[in-house]
Formats: structure tokens, sequence, C-alpha cells
């Protein structure tokens, strides 16, 4: 018994063409090689089959009987190679009901998705939107599987091993609340003195890259004298709308809670790094439509160049 692992399956594209076209001078032609290998082909088809398959006559190569069997087999066989090689699922947007996940941090959530939600409901409004917490799971073997589709954020330790395309780098600044006793005249710019002298909440995650964040702090005397900490920020703004505390958080969360919680933000008068947020995407997936449809739609909506 003939198995699949016993032939080329180069040698049934050039069994399908001598069947088709019956001139050994045609088949080279067509298949951009000498007649020579053709010939060679022909060999190692009859030796694996056991049969001439093809005979030469005064009207061509005419096919033996079990050639005659052989063909269409073969060439539906070829074809469904053919279409199983060139298959892509196509995205269509306005009619798909595909289940996306995204991995994101509590602020990526606060910030990427009302603006995401509202782009799907008028572009794909079939869709559906998961989102799960970056640090919550194993991220690289997610997005290798496919549970995950794409993360946001600034996850350094996984951007050598994934695509990844930048959407925006911000600062870090002082969250506070309007009016506040201390900052209040502080303007655009925090005095060290006046930064120095105000009650902070710490967000005491340890997560790249907001950890250098806190040891920034530290360094400067802030995080081991500070009595509050919550371990993310989504409730720092309902926080500092309510107290006299400050916070340290990504400008854009600031500008958002600010307009919201009636809060104000300031420069921060340490050398803290800048946060660059990027798109990351596993490369088994970068030529899949839908999760090149869901990176544009973020870039369109977000990205700074």
């Amino acid at each position: 018994m003939i198995e699949a692992k016993d032939i080329d399956l180069n040698l049934l594209v050039v069994f399908q063409e001598v069947f088709q076209e019956r001139q050994i001078s045609s088949v080279a032609r067509k298949l951009n090689l000498s007649q020579p290998a053709v010939s060679n082909a022909l060999a190692r088809l009859r030796k694996t089959f056991n049969d001439e398959l093809f005979v030469r006559t005064s009207l061509g190569m005419q096919p033996t009987p079990l050639a005659q069997q052989l063909a269409d087999p073969i060439a539906a066989a070829l074809a469904n190679v053919t279409k199983a090689l060139n298959q892509q699922e196509r995205f269509d947007s306005p009619n798909s009901q595909r289940r996306f996940t995204i991995a994101m941090t509590d602020v990526g959530e606060m910030y990427f998705m009302p603006l995401l939600i509202e782009q799907c409901r008028q572009l794909a409004p079939h869709i559906q939107i998961a989102t799960v917490r970056a640090n919550s799971v194993d991220l690289m073997a997610e997005m290798e599987t496919g549970r995950i589709d794409l993360a946001l954020g600034a996850f350094d330790e996984i951007s050598g091993a994934l695509y990844h395309r930048r959407l925006f780098q911000q600062d870090y600044v002082c969250l506070h609340r309007q009016h506040h006793p201390v900052l209040r005249d502080a303007g655009e710019e925090v005095g060290l003195k006046e930064f120095l002298a105000a009650e902070h909440l710490i967000v005491s995650t340890k997560e790249s890259p907001y950890d250098k964040i806190n040891q920034a702090l530290e360094k400067a005397g802030i995080s081991a004298g500070a009595n509050f900490t919550v371990p993310h920020f989504s409730a720092v703004p309902y926080i500092l709308s309510h107290t006299d505390l400050v916070a340290i958080v990504p400008q854009k969360l600031a500008a958002s809670a600010a307009q919201h919680f009636r809060l104000a933000y300031s420069k921060v008068p340490l050398k803290l790094p800048s946060l660059q947020t990027n798109i990351f995407w596993h490369r088994r997936f970068s030529q899949d439509e839908g999760n090149q449809w869901l990176r544009q739609c973020l870039v369109d909506l977000f990205a700074d160049i």
C-alpha cells in the first residue's frame, strides 16, 4: 500500500500536467522545468506505482488504465491542497460575530475601552470585546494559543517575544484635587518642597514599569512615609476627589480623571521615566484579518504618530 509519505507532492503535479498535456515538452515549459527533469519525475512515479502510467505513442503520452483511474482523485487532491494553502478566513467587520480578548491594565480599560466600544458599535456592531488583566494570566502562553488576541500596555518584558507597534508615549504627573491646600499655588510646576510636603497615595503594584516609579518615590523618601496605598489605579480618582492626597499617575489617566472628578494635575519635580504604550500581538496571528482589523482600529483611535 502506498502511503502519502511515500510520494513527493511535486510528482503528482507532474502527473496531472502530463495527463492534461500529453507532451513532455509542453509540461516542461508549463512547470518551468527541463525535459529531463520531467522524464525523471515520470520515472519515479512509474517506480512508485509499478506501472508505466504514460506510454509514448504517435499521439503523445497516452495514459495507461491505472493512470486513467488515478487522474480524477489526484486532480481533486491537488485542488484541495491548493485551496488549503490559500485559505484565509475573510473578516467582514459589519457582519462578523467574532469575539476578541485584549489584555490590558485597569488604566488601559479606563482609557481605551470607551472609545474602542463606540468605534466597534459603528464599524462592527456584532463583534464582542472582552478584557483580561495582563497580570492575571500567563500572557505569552495565552497569546501564543490565541486565547488572547492583543495586549495593550508597556510590557517591557515581552516586547522582544511578540510583534509590537507603538501607540503613544506619555509622562507621569502629580494628580490632586482642585484647590489643594499644599499645591494650590503650584500651577503647572510643582516645587519639590510642596511635592514632598503633600501626603501621597501610593499605587503599590510591583508590575513593570510602574515599579520604577515607586522606586523613584522611595528614593525621594515618599513611599516609606506613606500611610495610604491601593493595589491599582482605578480607585485613585475617587479617593483624590474626596481627600487632600496626591498620586503619581500616567498623564492620559490624569487628563481624563480631571474632567470627571474635578481634579487637577501638575508636573512632577522628580526625574521619572516616560511611559510608552504599545500594541502587542503574536506572530502566529500577524496575517489574521480580524487581528489586523482590530490593530488598525486601535492605531486609528490612539496612535500619536
